[in-house]
């Protein structure tokens, strides 16, 4: 998608698709196979930028085409780069960050009102966090005990124009996110077992609060020239970059 479209933020795609994977096979309800059921569960990818790794799992459920995948970010294309709601199986127009949770804990507190069974699955990105937006929704969440409300923090400790941790960060997210009174765990963001262990506890424990799973993550997971090398961020496939990555994934399966 991203060296036909040539489009960008091809890395930030790659650090969150185990996460997206594991909510789809092992979470997300949509009765009828219906994205658009008034008793669906929600997924809400705040970290709009990642939506190349929620295209082809929308693919696979028959909500978009073969077709629709091969002309990603091309002209009359149904597929934009960022994550926008008219996509099924797309929640909320994300390009703009720090709006998504906000979004999300709407719907979990909505679901509450109705007294439904519904549960809301948020991914934000760690450079994300530097919103004010994402904080309001976070006292909200606890506050009102969602625990309907898993956040994932896709925390691969770089954003848009550097690391995380030289920009604006928090010293101890675990901590914080706790003292707005959520149940957190930390966990390797590139194992499906271990993201399905930690939603699953979190269900099987009947918790009364929100869960955060702060995922650790690898920006460019998979591709050793694209891994932790920010700059491609915002850059685009050419053929030889192209054909190397396609390599080196082959062979890492």
């Amino acid at each position: 998608m991203a060296f036909y479209g040539q489009s960008v933020h091809v890395p930030s795609a790659f650090s969150l698709v185990e996460i997206v994977r594991v909510l789809y096979d092992k979470h997300l309800r949509y009765p009828n196979g219906d994205p658009n059921s008034v008793d669906r569960d929600f997924f809400v990818l705040s970290k709009g930028h990642g939506v190349m790794a929620l295209y082809p799992i929308l693919e696979s459920l028959g909500w978009i085409s073969g077709e629709d995948l091969d002309r990603y970010f091309q002209d009359g294309s149904l597929l934009p780069g960022l994550s926008e709601a008219n996509t099924p199986g797309c929640e909320v127009n994300s390009g703009s960050l720090g709006h998504g949770l906000s979004v999300a804990v709407g719907f979990a507190w909505a679901a509450k009102l109705r007294e439904t069974e519904q549960r809301v699955f948020c991914v934000i990105g760690d450079g994300e966090l530097n919103e004010g937006s994402i904080w309001e929704a976070l006292m909200f969440a606890g506050y009102h005990h969602l625990n309907n409300v898993t956040l994932i923090v896709d925390a691969n400790g770089y954003q848009a124009m550097g690391e995380t941790k030289g920009i604006l960060t928090v010293n101890d997210l675990e901590a914080a996110f706790i003292s707005f009174g959520f149940e957190v765990r930390s966990t390797d963001g590139h194992s499906e077992d271990a993201i399905d262990r930690c939603i699953s506890l979190h269900r099987e424990m009947g918790s009364l609060r929100p869960l955060a799973v702060i995922a650790k993550t690898v920006k460019g997971k998979g591709v050793s020239f694209i891994e932790n090398e920010n700059r491609w961020h915002y850059t685009r496939l050419d053929e030889p970059a192209f054909q190397k990555a396609i390599s080196e994934l082959e062979a890492g399966r």
